[in-house]
């Protein structure tokens, strides 16, 4: 029996452990500290700053089989996907490093070990090649490893030497091939060659220099190691299938994209490119959803969301009209959960996300393939084979349909897209957005902030004092610029100075006062309409105000110092919630006001209890820490290379203001904060929920207003405690004693449902009918049963037979419900899911389901007879 891909990888990574490697989990596809990069697109990525010399390991060797993805960039594997059988999205590279240990002899050595003894590859079915001047490499392989030299092939750096960049670590490298023999018209033929004859398998990295911007090589003081094999190919050659979609990696997929579509391999060339593109995209939808990428227009989210609608195209290609991918992913998660539990955990966010997104592309679809496959007609007719770029422009513009996937499909037809005339669409659009806001006579406050702003601009003086005295500069007033207010005006001061912040990046404005020699004034609110002019809105309590007028004013203490606690608080509640669930909790918006802090951050999984405890413990023991608040000015560059926490959606001038926390948290803010996070007192988790695909928000209570929370909490425990007549301390198992109580007395309804309408599972068992290859088939008819209690009745049934075939039809309001169970063991055998779309389609309905489980709906209730002879004909019984 072939080796299966676990066990190939299995195999590796104890290999490598035997000789002294520390395995080491695969990382995210998302790399969490290289901005170079989209993907983790090599096994090596997750080492680059330990062979970079930038940190350190507690162990000198390593192995491991790193998820990577390659769709971005000069690694963009996605045009090849489905028609080539060996370029893919999603892959694993295995891979073994050495950082100073060993070099070369021992790299060679253990290569040739692994694949000759410990995955038995025939030795004289093995060539290598080596960069030209590596004579140590030809050594090697020549005396220590016996190979003839006329099978060490030396070529140049193109194929042979490997670098991390223009300057910095490189050095050559040396593959390993499979040789498949001689190809006619090849008579030179060498690893380098399109020829097909050598299949690459592995790839010994070498760095042993460091090479400067002029193109200088300085010998590293450590030379290190970096390989990597991919898993997919080398389970080719060691299950002896010729492509990668041949092996125990692919064939669960491919097997669940043809049940899904009703199509089979080999029946069209194009179906076969299009079932391999949706098995190879349902890989890296898991894998990419599972990291916690999301769909959208930029970035990451961008690329998964091209592979979505590429496999999503590539269904509608293969008859499918309704949303499948999340099937097929969920094969992937079944099969690879294994190894990356990941997945399962969270196999319904996974699902649910490709789904939603799914069901939306589906819609833009179906417009635009109808509108694209008229162009084309057209165009075919004219015998031209460019798509106008005004063309491309109305898929783009009226039905949302991506430049991309016009660009993909007209590939398919041989066709290109006019991108020129597409841009000069674009442009011509934005000038017309232009003209028509130039010319809407729009003048109204917008307008006026901006004028103002051109005279003036108020200085915030704030951070550290809560009284200021400044001048008068403007006043407005229903929405016009005055000189004098009076009292019980609604009136919007601008002054040169002030301590009131205006709302920004998520703080509400400040409230306060404001005093002139002529009046008082109360201030309700504090914005910054444009960039350098403050706004404080408020009411004239009192006298009048005069543009020109020397004027105090005051902060609202107590709100200020309300806002600033809860300000503080969620830079540590970021840091703890980056702590306990990982660098992929990114904040996604705040909102901090006086009385509570709002918080939300990208994450793919509800918060569970011992997390949110987690959570609040980290943030109340830094709090209780008293660690000191800094505040510094420094270019926008130089913060971010000193590790402050930017907010993506967030606009940051050259110089921005780095708040830190002592060594807890550093991030970009130009709030106002507490002086040291002891200031805070207090910090506690009111409720964690989801508000968006992908994003939770946490809401939260510092200081005096979580104390008061918890004290409402306790009158609501004594009122419980009161009404069971139990002490507090017993409220959660008297409570729970009752819901079981409860449940027990549903089963008892159910049961007694059940046994008055004359159904007695002990009865049906007798009428069971021996199936063909052991085992036996059940089929019941009942009446007015609903879905819930078949699909309890199946589950008892199955259990009872031990291997066995169930179908309950129940008549139930003169409609028909039918489900069937397949026990496991005949699942390989019998899928519900097909035998109940045949049952069901005898009385007028249709259905579906897992292979061992599946629920119908019928409309004709006088065939229920024939749909059940139906049932027992599919599995071969006689009647």
């Amino acid at each position: 029996m072939p080796i299966t891909a676990r066990e190939i990888r299995e195999t590796f990574l104890g290999f490598f452990e035997s000789k002294g490697h520390e395995r080491v989990a695969s990382a995210s596809v998302v790399p969490s500290s290289d901005p170079t990069l989209m993907f983790v697109n090599a096994g090596m990525v997750p080492f680059k700053r330990v062979f970079l010399a930038e940190e350190s390991r507690a162990y000198s060797r390593a192995t491991s089989s790193q998820k990577c993805m390659r769709v971005s960039g000069k690694h963009n594997d996605l045009e090849n996907v489905g028609r080539s059988h060996r370029h893919h999205t999603f892959f694993e590279m295995l891979g073994n490093f050495s950082f100073g240990d060993y070099f070369k002899a021992e790299a060679i050595e253990f290569a040739w070990e692994l694949l000759t003894q410990r995955y038995g590859i025939p030795s004289d079915q093995l060539v290598v090649s080596v960069f030209r001047e590596d004579d140590e490499a030809f050594d090697l392989w020549r005396d220590s490893i016996g190979l003839p030299e006329d099978r060490i092939y030396r070529l140049g750096e193109e194929e042979n030497f490997w670098s991390m960049g223009d300057t910095g670590p490189c050095g050559p490298c040396s593959e390993i091939h499979l040789d498949r023999g001689p190809v006619a018209g090849f008579d030179t033929d060498d690893p380098s060659s399109e020829s097909g004859r050598f299949l690459e398998i592995w790839n010994l990295v070498f760095m042993q220099f460091n090479r400067d911007a002029n193109g200088t090589m300085t010998p590293l003081p450590k030379p290190c190691v970096d390989t990597g094999a991919g898993l997919e190919r080398m389970a080719a050659v060691l299950q002896g299938v010729t492509s990668d979609y041949e092996t125990d990696l692919f064939v669960p997929i491919l097997a669940r994209a043809q049940e899904v579509s009703g199509v089979q391999l080999g029946d069209n060339p194009e179906t076969d490119v299009s079932l391999r593109v949706v098995a190879d995209h349902a890989r890296a939808l898991a894998f990419l959803v599972g990291d916690g990428v999301l769909p959208s227009n930029e970035g990451r989210g961008y690329v998964l969301r091209r592979i979505l609608r590429r496999a999503c195209r590539h269904g509608v290609l293969l008859g499918l009209e309704r949303p499948f991918l999340s099937e097929v992913v969920d094969t992937v998660i079944d099969e690879m959960s294994g190894v990356y539990p990941e997945l399962s955990e969270r196999r319904a966010f996974i699902g649910d996300r490709v789904r939603r997104d799914e069901e939306r592309f589906l819609e833009t679809l179906s417009r635009g393939l109808s509108l694209l496959e008229g162009e084309i007609r057209e165009i075919e007719g004219t015998g031209e084979t460019v798509l106008p770029g005004n063309s491309v422009f109305r898929l783009y513009d009226t039905f949302g349909f991506p430049v991309d996937l016009t660009e993909d499909i007209l590939r398919g037809r041989g066709m290109t897209a006019d991108l020129e005339g597409f841009e000069a669409s674009m442009q011509e659009q934005r000038s017309r957005a232009r003209a028509a806001w130039k010319g809407s006579g729009d003048d109204g406050v917008d307008a006026i902030y901006g004028r103002i702003a051109a005279d003036l601009s108020s200085e915030f003086c704030g951070y550290d004092d809560l009284v200021c005295d400044s001048t008068l500069a403007a006043m407005l007033s229903g929405g016009a610029v005055v000189d004098v207010a009076g009292e019980g005006d609604e009136v919007e001061f601008i002054t040169e100075r002030t301590v009131l912040y205006a709302e920004g990046g998520g703080q509400v404005g400040d409230r306060g006062r404001i005093s002139g020699p002529r009046g008082e004034a109360e201030i309700v609110d504090t914005q910054k309409p444009t960039p350098g002019l403050i706004v404080q809105r408020g009411v004239v309590a009192s006298g009048e105000f005069r543009v020109g007028d020397a004027v105090r004013i005051e902060v609202d203490v107590p709100t200020r110092e309300a806002t600033v606690r809860n300000h503080s608080g969620t830079h540590l509640l970021h840091a703890a919630l980056r702590q306990v669930i990982g660098p992929q909790a990114m904040q996604k918006g705040s909102l901090v006001g006086p009385d509570r802090l709002r918080f939300d951050f990208t994450h793919d999984s509800p918060l569970s209890g011992d997390e949110i405890e987690s959570i609040e413990d980290r943030t109340n023991a830094w709090i209780e820490g008293n660690f000191p608040a800094t505040a510094r000015v420094m270019p926008y560059r130089d913060a971010i290379e000193a590790g402050a926490m930017a907010i993506f959606e967030e606009k940051y001038g050259d110089d921005v203001r780095v708040l830190s926390f002592g060594e807890v948290s550093t991030e970009l803010c130009g709030g106002t904060h507490a002086r040291a996070t002891g200031d805070i007192g207090f910090l506690k988790i009111l409720s964690e929920s989801g508000i968006a695909s992908g994003v939770r928000r946490v809401e939260a209570l510092t200081g005096l207003g979580a104390l008061e929370h918890i004290r409402e909490r306790e009158k609501v425990l004594r009122g419980t405690a009161d009404l069971l007549k139990a002490p507090a301390e017993e409220v959660e198992s008297r409570v729970g004693k009752l819901l079981e109580e409860r449940r027990e007395l549903q089963k008892e309804i159910e049961r007694l449902k059940t046994s008055s309408q004359g159904n007695s599972t002990t009865d049906w068992l007798e009428n069971a009918r021996p199936l063909p290859g052991g085992g036996q088939a059940l089929a019941v008819k009942l009446q007015e049963v609903d879905a819930k209690s078949m699909r309890t009745l199946v589950d008892d049934l199955r259990n009872r037979l031990g291997t066995a075939v169930v179908l309950l039809v129940s008549e139930t309001g003169g409609k028909v419900l039918l489900a069937v169970g397949v026990t496991k063991d005949l699942v390989g055998q019998f899928q519900a899911g097909q035998l109940i779309a045949a049952t069901a389609e005898v009385v007028g309905g249709g259905g579906g389901g897992r292979p061992d489980f599946a629920q119908a709906g019928g409309s004709d209730p006088s065939r229920i007879g024939e749909a059940v002879e139906c049932f027992y004909e599919k599995l071969g019984v006689s009647s």
